[in-house]
């Protein structure tokens, strides 16, 4: 999956594109519409972006997960060689686990609370009351969204695509 970033004007123009692009087939669990005014965008039944769209949340768990794992690893090796305990292989994979168990935790706590890095650089566009529409399609169909938005709303900016949306959020 990719995301595409779009910068919209306001909520006519997202109430339209939303029914042409659940018209192609994307699922509106797919639609996130970032917003200052929240309010707004409930009372026009548009998708909301949520706390996972809206942080930096599954970032900090991927690098929490990378990095309590090499932790993890590196402290169950020093254990064998500098405290002389008798592990098993098992033991350092355990230990690996449990540091990337760790990390993820104690970093997606801290990410859910960082607003997201990619959305940061809107900020100033999103409190004018411009709308930041994310759209999550396969990545076969990128054109082929950007060209249905492009086409019939030039007024939408697209902002971009990120490369890969896990699959969880």
């Amino acid at each position: 999956m990719r995301r595409l970033y779009f910068l919209l004007p306001g909520i006519e123009s997202a109430k339209t594109i939303v029914d042409e692009l659940l018209l192609a087939r994307i699922e509106e669990r797919h639609i996130h519409i970032a917003a200052a005014d929240h309010h707004a965008l409930s009372e026009a039944h548009l998708p909301e972006a949520n706390l996972l769209q809206e942080s930096d949340f599954v970032p900090a768990v991927e690098r929490g997960l990378a990095i309590g794992g090499a932790t993890g690893v590196v402290a169950g090796i020093a254990a064998i060689t500098l405290g002389g305990v008798a592990l098993a292989g098992g033991a350092i994979l355990g230990i690996g686990l449990a540091g990337a168990g760790v990390g993820a935790w104690i970093s997606g706590m801290i990410g859910v609370s960082a607003p997201s890095s990619r959305l940061k650089e809107f900020e100033a566009a999103i409190e004018k009351g411009n709308l930041m529409m994310m759209v999550d399609v396969p990545k076969s169909r990128v054109q082929e969204i950007t060209d249905l938005v492009k086409s019939h709303h030039p007024e939408a900016v697209v902002e971009g695509t990120e490369p890969v949306i896990p699959a969880f959020p």
